[in-house]
């Protein structure tokens, strides 16, 4: 399909003591160092990390650095790692979250043991990074600290779950485009339109200097649990949305199930497996990835291009854009509407292009009428 960096959830041992659910949370770990056997074993996943470089893939693992399970060892051998309360007690850092406790990184013994944990996925198994949890609930200092550190092993690329800018200027690469994500679910259901998305790229996204990744996604484990597939929330829109978070700058994430259509909330807490079946959207994630790694437009970071708007006679409704790089173009043409919309450009958008999931050339001239049906979109690249 063209994945470039295989995310794995955390896969340590998860906690006993307060567990939710049957098999409980993965963000409860019991041992920084160790492999769940609910999984495999370590040979296993050593394994699985040489057989994803082998197909010229990163793996990254999450990473749960703000909260342990209750039974993790340090709660007896170093209580002194955790924050309390005024009556001595542990805490769950969210009151929901009873399942686990709260690190306190003011102490320095914890950090370096944190630090040795990180380094050690690195030189035992070869992974390539960490999408790390919760990451603006852990003080930024740290994460700095530690990203120093692990490059001293080798390269790493870090994932930040989080939107806080301050994170991109030490230890990571790439954050979550939250708002972004809730403005795609305020234009499906009707409540925002394409100018919003447009005054969202020229304002808020403008903050994050020019080499931050912004990762770009209509669907994940948390959003799938407990806000609902993509189809759900995002309705007839689901496919759009999809084509334009590969499109937009930043780097899109498939979750695992969305190429086979998946339409059901995962548990959570208990095994669920998915249907894997055939569904257009592989072919269209395919197709997307592929553009995305061969086309110096979409690339990433100061490497691509930036996303020039393009005025049409309808734009509360469609949103229009042409990213330039180096000789090669996209440009996309998006209905944010459930309603068919009618337009025209003012000035000539495309000219030598194709159609970027069709092949045929198109050409789109200064006051030519279009007509786009419901949540339909054009791709033209060059």
């Amino acid at each position: 399909m063209g994945v470039g960096i295989i995310w794995i959830m955390p896969i340590n041992p998860i906690g006993e003591k307060n567990r939710k659910g049957t098999l409980g949370s993965y963000y409860a770990v019991r041992d920084y160092k160790g492999v769940n056997p609910e999984f495999g074993t370590p040979a296993d996943f050593k394994n699985l990390v040489n057989a994803a470089h082998a197909l010229g893939m990163k793996v990254i693992i999450d990473w749960v650095a703000n909260h342990t399970a209750w039974d993790h060892p340090w709660v007896k051998s170093h209580p002194e790692y955790y924050l309390k309360n005024d009556k001595g007690e542990f805490v769950p850092p969210v009151p929901d979250w009873q399942d686990v406790i709260k690190l306190n990184y003011a102490n320095q013994q914890l950090r370096a043991e944190m630090i040795d944990a990180l380094k050690f996925w690195l030189t035992e198994y070869g992974i390539d990074g960490y999408r790390c949890d919760v990451a603006e609930m852990v003080p930024t200092d740290f994460w700095n600290e530690a990203r120093a550190a692990l490059d001293k092993v080798k390269p790493v690329f870090m994932l930040a779950e989080g939107e806080a800018t301050d994170l991109h200027e030490k230890a990571f690469d790439m954050t979550y485009a939250w708002q972004l994500k809730d403005l795609f679910g305020e234009i499906a259901k009707g409540k925002k339109n394409a100018n919003d998305l447009a005054a969202y790229m020229a304002g808020p996204e403008k903050k994050f200097h020019a080499n931050a990744y912004r990762m770009l996604h209509t669907s994940n484990h948390d959003l799938n649990s407990w806000e609902g597939t993509e189809f759900e929330r995002l309705g007839d829109g689901a496919e759009n949305f999809l084509v334009l978070s590969n499109l937009l700058k930043g780097m899109p994430l498939l979750y695992s199930g969305q190429e086979a259509g998946n339409t059901k909330r995962l548990e959570f807490f208990e095994r669920d497996p998915i249907k894997w079946q055939d569904h257009p959207y592989k072919a269209i994630y395919t197709t997307l990835f592929h553009l995305k790694k061969t086309n110096q437009a979409l690339w990433n970071g100061q490497d691509g291009a930036e996303q020039v708007r393009m005025a049409t006679s309808n734009d509360a409704a469609i949103y229009a854009f042409s990213r330039s790089k180096a000789g090669n173009q996209v440009v996309g043409i998006f209905n944010l509407s459930g309603q068919t919309q009618s337009f025209s450009f003012n000035k000539p958008v495309a000219k030598g292009l194709s159609n970027l999931f069709t092949g045929k050339e198109e050409a789109i001239q200064a006051g030519q009428k279009i007509d786009l049906k419901p949540w339909e979109y054009k791709v033209l690249v060059k």
